[in-house]
């Protein structure tokens, strides 16, 4: 398999699994366990995937970005800033964790495939039971928003599924399922684009050779993150309203007892 497709691989996995619940990170590890995929610059190729999803979650959700800006900076809507302050509460907990746990969510990626497949058993669990949760009606306070935040901290993890597991949260709160996809989205952009600047600041401070064929390869990941996660983002919000996650749930289940029995 050529270095090309490789890195086209790993950014149509990150695309689809940053927005669709089936956990990035786990599929990522999954398949480069399976497939040898580009371990050339792994830092790089992370900011270069993760910043093309963040550029498709800000194109899908432009107009409510637009407005949250407008209605906080022009015409001081208090709707639209304690929106933005429940975002920024939001990330709280991640940032910590992340702060705090560094060290040791470092060594929680090393040979994570049974991880990966036992988390990817909670997430399809969790998304199927989601289905049964009714009459969602409610508006995100700051108390969801936190509890969001606590949600997306566990999704570091690896196997459990971002986007799963706040949208749920969420559910469960029987918070309206187009607010919870919304906010789902909208509250991973700071977390985001703050880990991408640190990464990106320590890799433009240490001497990093990257020669023409590994600049063609993160072209291709960024690419192909960025034109799958535009499809899977907006198809994600229509799966959310139709109360359709179970389907998710159900391909978790499979990959995972797959996994299983044939690590046995």
């Amino acid at each position: 398999m050529t270095e090309e497709i490789k890195y086209f691989i790993i950014g149509l996995i990150q695309g689809l699994a940053e927005f669709f619940p089936i956990s990035s990170s786990g599929h990522i590890i999954l398949f480069s366990h399976i497939l040898d995929l580009a371990d050339k610059h792994p830092l790089l190729l992370s900011i270069t995937v993760h910043f093309a999803t963040t550029l498709s979650t800000m194109i899908i959700y432009r107009d409510r970005i637009k407005k949250i800006f407008l209605g906080v900076i022009k015409y001081k809507k208090r709707q639209e800033i304690y929106f933005l302050y429940k975002i920024i509460v939001s990330a709280f907990p991640i940032i910590l964790v992340g702060l705090l746990l560094k060290d040791k969510i470092d060594i929680m990626f090393e040979d994570a495939d049974q991880l990966v497949l036992i988390m990817l058993l909670f997430t399809g669990m969790l998304l199927i039971l989601s289905t049964t949760f009714r009459k969602n009606s409610k508006k995100i306070t700051f108390f969801h928003a936190i509890m969001m935040g606590i949600a997306q901290a566990i999704a570091i993890i690896p196997g459990i599924s971002r986007s799963g597991i706040t949208i749920v949260m969420a559910l469960f709160y029987k918070i309206k399922r187009e607010d919870a996809a919304e906010f789902s989205f909208l509250m991973v952009l700071f977390p985001i684009l703050g880990i991408t600047l640190v990464e990106l600041f320590f890799v433009l401070n240490t001497e990093v050779s990257i020669d023409v064929i590994t600049i063609k390869g993160l072209a291709i990941a960024f690419l192909a993150s960025f034109v799958s996660g535009l499809i899977a983002c907006y198809y994600m919000i229509k799966i959310v309203e139709n109360n359709s996650l179970k389907y998710f749930g159900f391909y978790c289940l499979i990959i995972a007892l797959i996994g299983i029995s044939l690590s046995l």
